[in-house]
Formats: C-alpha cells, sequence, structure tokens
C-alpha cells in the first residue's frame, strides 16, 4: 500500500536507475524505427509467422504500455513519493524486466533470435515471479490507492502482453529453424500455445485479482483471431477467440465476483 515513509538515498538511486531503464526501453524502440538499423520488430515477427500469427493493429498496446512504465517511474523519481511495499519489492525486478525488452528490440534488429526468446521470457519470468510473491499485498489494495494505478496497471500490462509474446515469439523462432516437429498438424502448436497463454491468464488473475493482467492477453488473442481468419485458418483464429473471450469473462468474475474476499489469503 501506499508509503508516507521518505525514501533513502540508496532507495532513490534504485528509483533513478528505474527511470532510466525506462527512457532506455523506450528510446530504443522509436530509434529504431527512426533510424531503420535492423530489422523493425513488425519484420522479425513476420519473417516465419506461418505457424501462429498476430495482426499488426494489436502490437499498438506498447503505445500504452510505454505510457504506463513511464508514470510508474516517473512517479517514483519524485522524492515525495513513499517507499511503499510494491514498490521497494518490485523495484529492481521491473528494471531487469525494463531493460530486457530493451535490448529484445536490439536482438530483433539484428536477427539474434535465440537471443529474443531468452529475453523476452527472462523479462516475463523476472516481472511476473515477483508480482506473484507480492499478490497478498496486490490484493488488499484499495482502488483509490496510488499504488493500484501507478505500480499495479503499468508492470500488470507489460507482463500480460509478454505473456502473449513469449509463446509467439518462440513459434516464431522454432517455425523459421524448422524445429517442430513434422508429425504434428499444423493446428496443434497454435492452438496449444493459445491455451497454455488462456490458462495461464486465469491463473494468474486468480491470484492478482486485476484485469491489468488479463486484458492485454485478451487484446493480444483477438490479434491472433483477426490475423488467423485473414488466412483462413478458422480452426486457430476460432480457437483465439474462444480463449479471449474466456480470458475476458474468467478475469471479470475473479476479480470482481472475489472481490469481497481478497484479504483472505489463499
Amino acid at each position: 500500500m501506499s508509503s508516507i515513509v521518505r525514501p533513502t538515498s540508496a532507495q532513490m538511486t534504485r528509483r533513478l536507475l528505474v527511470l532510466a531503464a525506462v527512457i532506455f526501453a523506450i528510446v530504443i524502440a522509436y530509434a529504431q524505427m527512426a533510424f531503420d538499423w535492423g530489422q523493425t520488430p513488425a519484420e522479425f515477427a513476420a519473417d516465419s509467422d506461418a505457424t501462429l500469427r498476430v495482426a499488426g493493429y494489436a502490437f499498438s498496446i506498447w503505445g500504452v504500455i510505454y505510457l504506463g512504465l513511464l508514470v510508474y517511474a516517473v512517479r517514483q523519481a519524485l522524492p515525495q513519493t513513499g517507499e511503499s511495499r510494491l514498490i521497494q519489492r518490485l523495484g529492481w525486478p521491473s528494471l531487469l524486466a525494463f531493460l530486457g525488452i530493451g535490448w529484445w528490440i536490439v536482438a530483433s534488429a539484428f536477427d539474434w533470435e535465440w537471443g529474443t526468446v531468452a529475453l523476452i521470457f527472462g523479462s516475463l519470468l523476472v516481472l511476473l515471479v515477483p508480482m506473484l510473491a507480492e499478490a497478498g499485498t496486490i490484493r488488499a489494495l484499495s482502488r483509490t490507492d496510488r499504488d493500484r494505478w501507478t505500480v499495479v496497471w503499468p508492470l500488470g500490462l507489460l507482463a500480460g502482453w509478454l505473456t502473449v509474446a513469449s509463446p509467439v515469439n518462440l513459434l516464431t523462432v522454432l517455425t523459421g529453424n524448422g524445429s517442430l516437429p513434422e508429425a504434428l498438424s499444423p493446428d496443434v502448436s497454435p492452438l496449444v500455445a493459445v491455451t497454455i497463454v488462456a490458462v495461464a491468464a486465469l491463473l494468474v488473475t486468480f491470484r492478482l485479482r486485476t484485469l491489468a493482467y488479463p486484458l492485454p492477453i485478451a487484446w493480444g488473442l483477438l490479434g491472433v483471431f483477426v490475423a488467423e481468419q485473414e488466412r483462413s485458418r478458422e480452426l486457430v483464429a476460432y480457437g483465439a477467440l474462444s480463449a479471449a473471450i474466456a480470458v475476458l469473462v474468467g478475469a471479470v468474475i475473479l476479480t470482481f465476483r472475489l472481490r469481497r474476499g481478497i484479504e483472505r489469503p489463499i
């Protein structure tokens, strides 16, 4: 919960490093597009997306995510912002995640395929694991608590999108290298990935009880539906649509129907 305890010099140093990491992640993404060095993230994704594809418009969510991360980091950089439990516990993990998504842009630009896999999964895990460890604190936040809107929501949005992007990234690399088992139907791998993402979304939402995490996942699954329907892959398309609906409905039920008992340990 938000705190009035002023940060120490060491804590302020951590906060300024978090701000620097956010700026790095945003600047490197826009610099790559502005100066056109290497592949764009869209070109990297399109290079081997025969197995699973996400509609291009879905990636516009990065604008919302970057804005949220700026709010998260700038608020911490203000000396009058208290050192709450969540700011303290998620500070270093979030910094690593921001560096990871920034370096992912570099890795994709130069087609370091397995580097992108390591960076995107690493960024997801380093962020999601401590959020789950602090699930009790997150559930106990009131709707008006500043940490809910400036810590949980920005980091939840990022973690949710990475949950969709990670398996898509992995399937892209495996497809490009011809590493997917030939015995599998072309529809099996993407349907398995979609199912895993949907189950993960509901399990994590059950713990955190916030829509910040599942919303970008549902958005990404809808992007899969649009892209795969355009390719007339009806089974994958409607599997993704079903998963998106299940995530949305399930997340709303888990977040609001269980709200009354959020302070009880699970």
